[in-house]
């Protein structure tokens, strides 16, 4: 991971899809740069979902909880 540079942090995450499109999905994410749209399909909205929940299960318990 030799490209990785200073993450921008999120502070709003949304999805919804367009009324003549059904076919995909939006993911908009917002940071301190402003907001980043992103349309993906029904595979990749599957592919991120299960890589979200891989990634969720393996993190620490947080300090008190």
């Amino acid at each position: 991971m030799n490209n990785l540079t200073r993450p921008e942090y999120l502070t709003g995450f949304a999805t919804g899809w367009p009324e003549q499109q059904p076919d995909i999905m939006v993911i908009s994410m917002t940071t301190e740069k402003g907001v980043h749209d992103f349309f993906v399909n029904k595979e990749q909205a599957l592919l991120i979902a299960r890589t979200i929940q891989q990634t969720a299960e393996k993190l620490a318990t947080p300090p008190g909880a």
